[in-house]
């Protein structure tokens, strides 16, 4: 007997309601999880990654450059020395000067070394850091987006909970009313159609539940796939409480992306300039070769080497730097006109959206004073059905109609939350 309570001990631990512990889940860690999920979520450690091997080979540009090479020459015609000496009167003269070889012959390593670069490298690295800017804000831009997709789901989940608490609440109502029309049909003080009534009204109940229950579910595996965790009938959610920022300053990551262009062209301006600026570099060939270098009267193999410098400057280019800055400046120029653009469209939205939250908060208030008033014409019905004065489906009209209104009174809480959220997701404010 003994294993057998303690199995039943631990099927009912098992199965006691209220045990298992119930998840929270905040609109602002839906966010997080869903911008952490998403595809686009490494983008930015890449680009990070991409921006590091960047400057590591600009950084190179400063290191010596160093190539080997190999050649080999017939040359059909060289310089007749006899014919160029035999005109000195000298005797003999001509036959002391061997022949010049048809043949070269050499082998070289040439090491060139960057000793000025006009800036090149350095404003190739302001070009590459503003580059990883703009990538970066980019995605993140693009995860903004996702917002949108979580507040939907976030707030059906919010008002289907409300909603399935109410029905719930109004089907016990119901269950109650059939349960002391059951009695009062033994006593013949009511007819079978008075229940018949109630109990339409308790199987369609049933049945909106069970429909919010469906639609629960599908949500859940909506916003789960979004968030990339496990959402289950134990997860909670909370209304988050917001208030309307003090100014209407607007952070968006789109408007910053646009700033974050315009430096990207600043910073590309600053390297075309650099390429105008002077350049010098330093040359050695170290060479083993026939005729060693250019002693060409020697015909043997020998090492030998050449050092030097150089200087190049581009005086004159045709104006293509001029032209250049010009084309930057006028695609500075769009992008501005584009964030004042999106800027007014943005403000736009705001004030609908506050319009939209004064009407809310209006009828909220409202919402309070019809519920009062529908539970009184409820609790006035219930006397006059009891009287005999009103019938079981004038009664029930009455009962819906205090149920819609509290229905409502949920659903414009919802919706308020929501366009606060949807306020600050306008004007780019953080969600606590």
């Amino acid at each position: 007997m003994k294993p057998k309570i303690l199995i039943l001990l631990t099927m009912a631990f098992v199965w006691t309601p209220g045990l298992f512990p119930q998840k929270i889940l905040t609109l602002s860690e839906c966010y997080d999880l869903a911008m952490n999920a998403n595809a686009l979520s490494g983008e930015k450690e890449a680009y990070s990654k991409i921006s590091v091997l960047n400057d590591a080979n600009l950084s190179k540009a400063w290191l010596p450059t160093i190539d080997a090479g190999g050649s080999i020459l017939y040359n059909s015609s060289v310089i007749d020395m006899k014919n160029v000496l035999g005109a000195i009167p000298l005797p003999g003269i001509a036959d002391l000067i061997k022949p010049l070889p048809h043949e070269q012959y050499k082998l070289t390593v040439d090491i060139n070394q960057v000793i000025y670069d006009g800036g090149m490298v350095r404003n190739s690295k302001l070009l590459d850091k503003a580059d990883l800017g703009v990538n970066q804000k980019q995605t993140e831009s693009d995860l903004y987006k996702l917002r949108g997709q979580v507040n939907t789901c976030y707030f059906s989940l919010l008002l289907i909970d409300r909603q399935k608490d109410l029905l719930v609440n109004y089907l016990d109502v119901v269950e109650k009313r059939i349960a002391a029309m059951q009695s009062a049909l033994q006593n013949d003080m009511i007819a079978r159609p008075d229940i018949d009534v109630m109990t339409s009204e308790k199987i369609k109940l049933q049945q909106q539940i069970r429909e919010n229950e469906i639609m629960k579910i599908s949500l859940m595996k909506v916003l789960s796939d979004l968030t990339g965790t496990e959402i289950s009938n134990t997860t909670t959610f909370i209304v988050p409480q917001i208030s309307l920022p003090g100014d209407d300053n607007l952070s968006r990551p789109e408007l910053e992306l646009l700033d974050l262009r315009k430096e990207q062209l600043s910073a590309g301006l600053k390297l075309i300039e650099s390429k105008r600026m002077p350049k010098a570099f330093g040359f050695a060939t170290l060479g083993y070769g026939n005729p060693p270098g250019n002693n060409f009267f020697k015909d043997q193999f020998e090492p030998y080497f050449v050092v030097g410098a150089s200087l190049k400057w581009n005086i004159f280019d045709w104006n293509r730097t001029k032209n250049e800055k010009q084309i930057v400046a006028l695609r500075q120029d769009i992008i501005e006109n584009r964030k004042n653009d999106l800027s007014d469209a943005l403000k736009r939205q705001l004030e609908t959206k506050n319009a939209e939250i004064a009407n809310l908060r209006s009828m909220i208030a409202t919402d309070t004073v019809l519920i009062d008033l529908r539970r009184k014409i409820t609790a006035s019905s219930e006397s006059q059905y009891k009287n005999g004065t009103i019938t079981a489906t004038e009664l029930l009209n009455q009962i819906n109609s205090e149920k819609q209104a509290m229905i409502n009174y949920e659903i414009h809480k919802i919706s308020l939350a929501m366009a606060l959220v949807e306020y600050l997701n306008i004007s780019g404010k953080k969600i606590e």
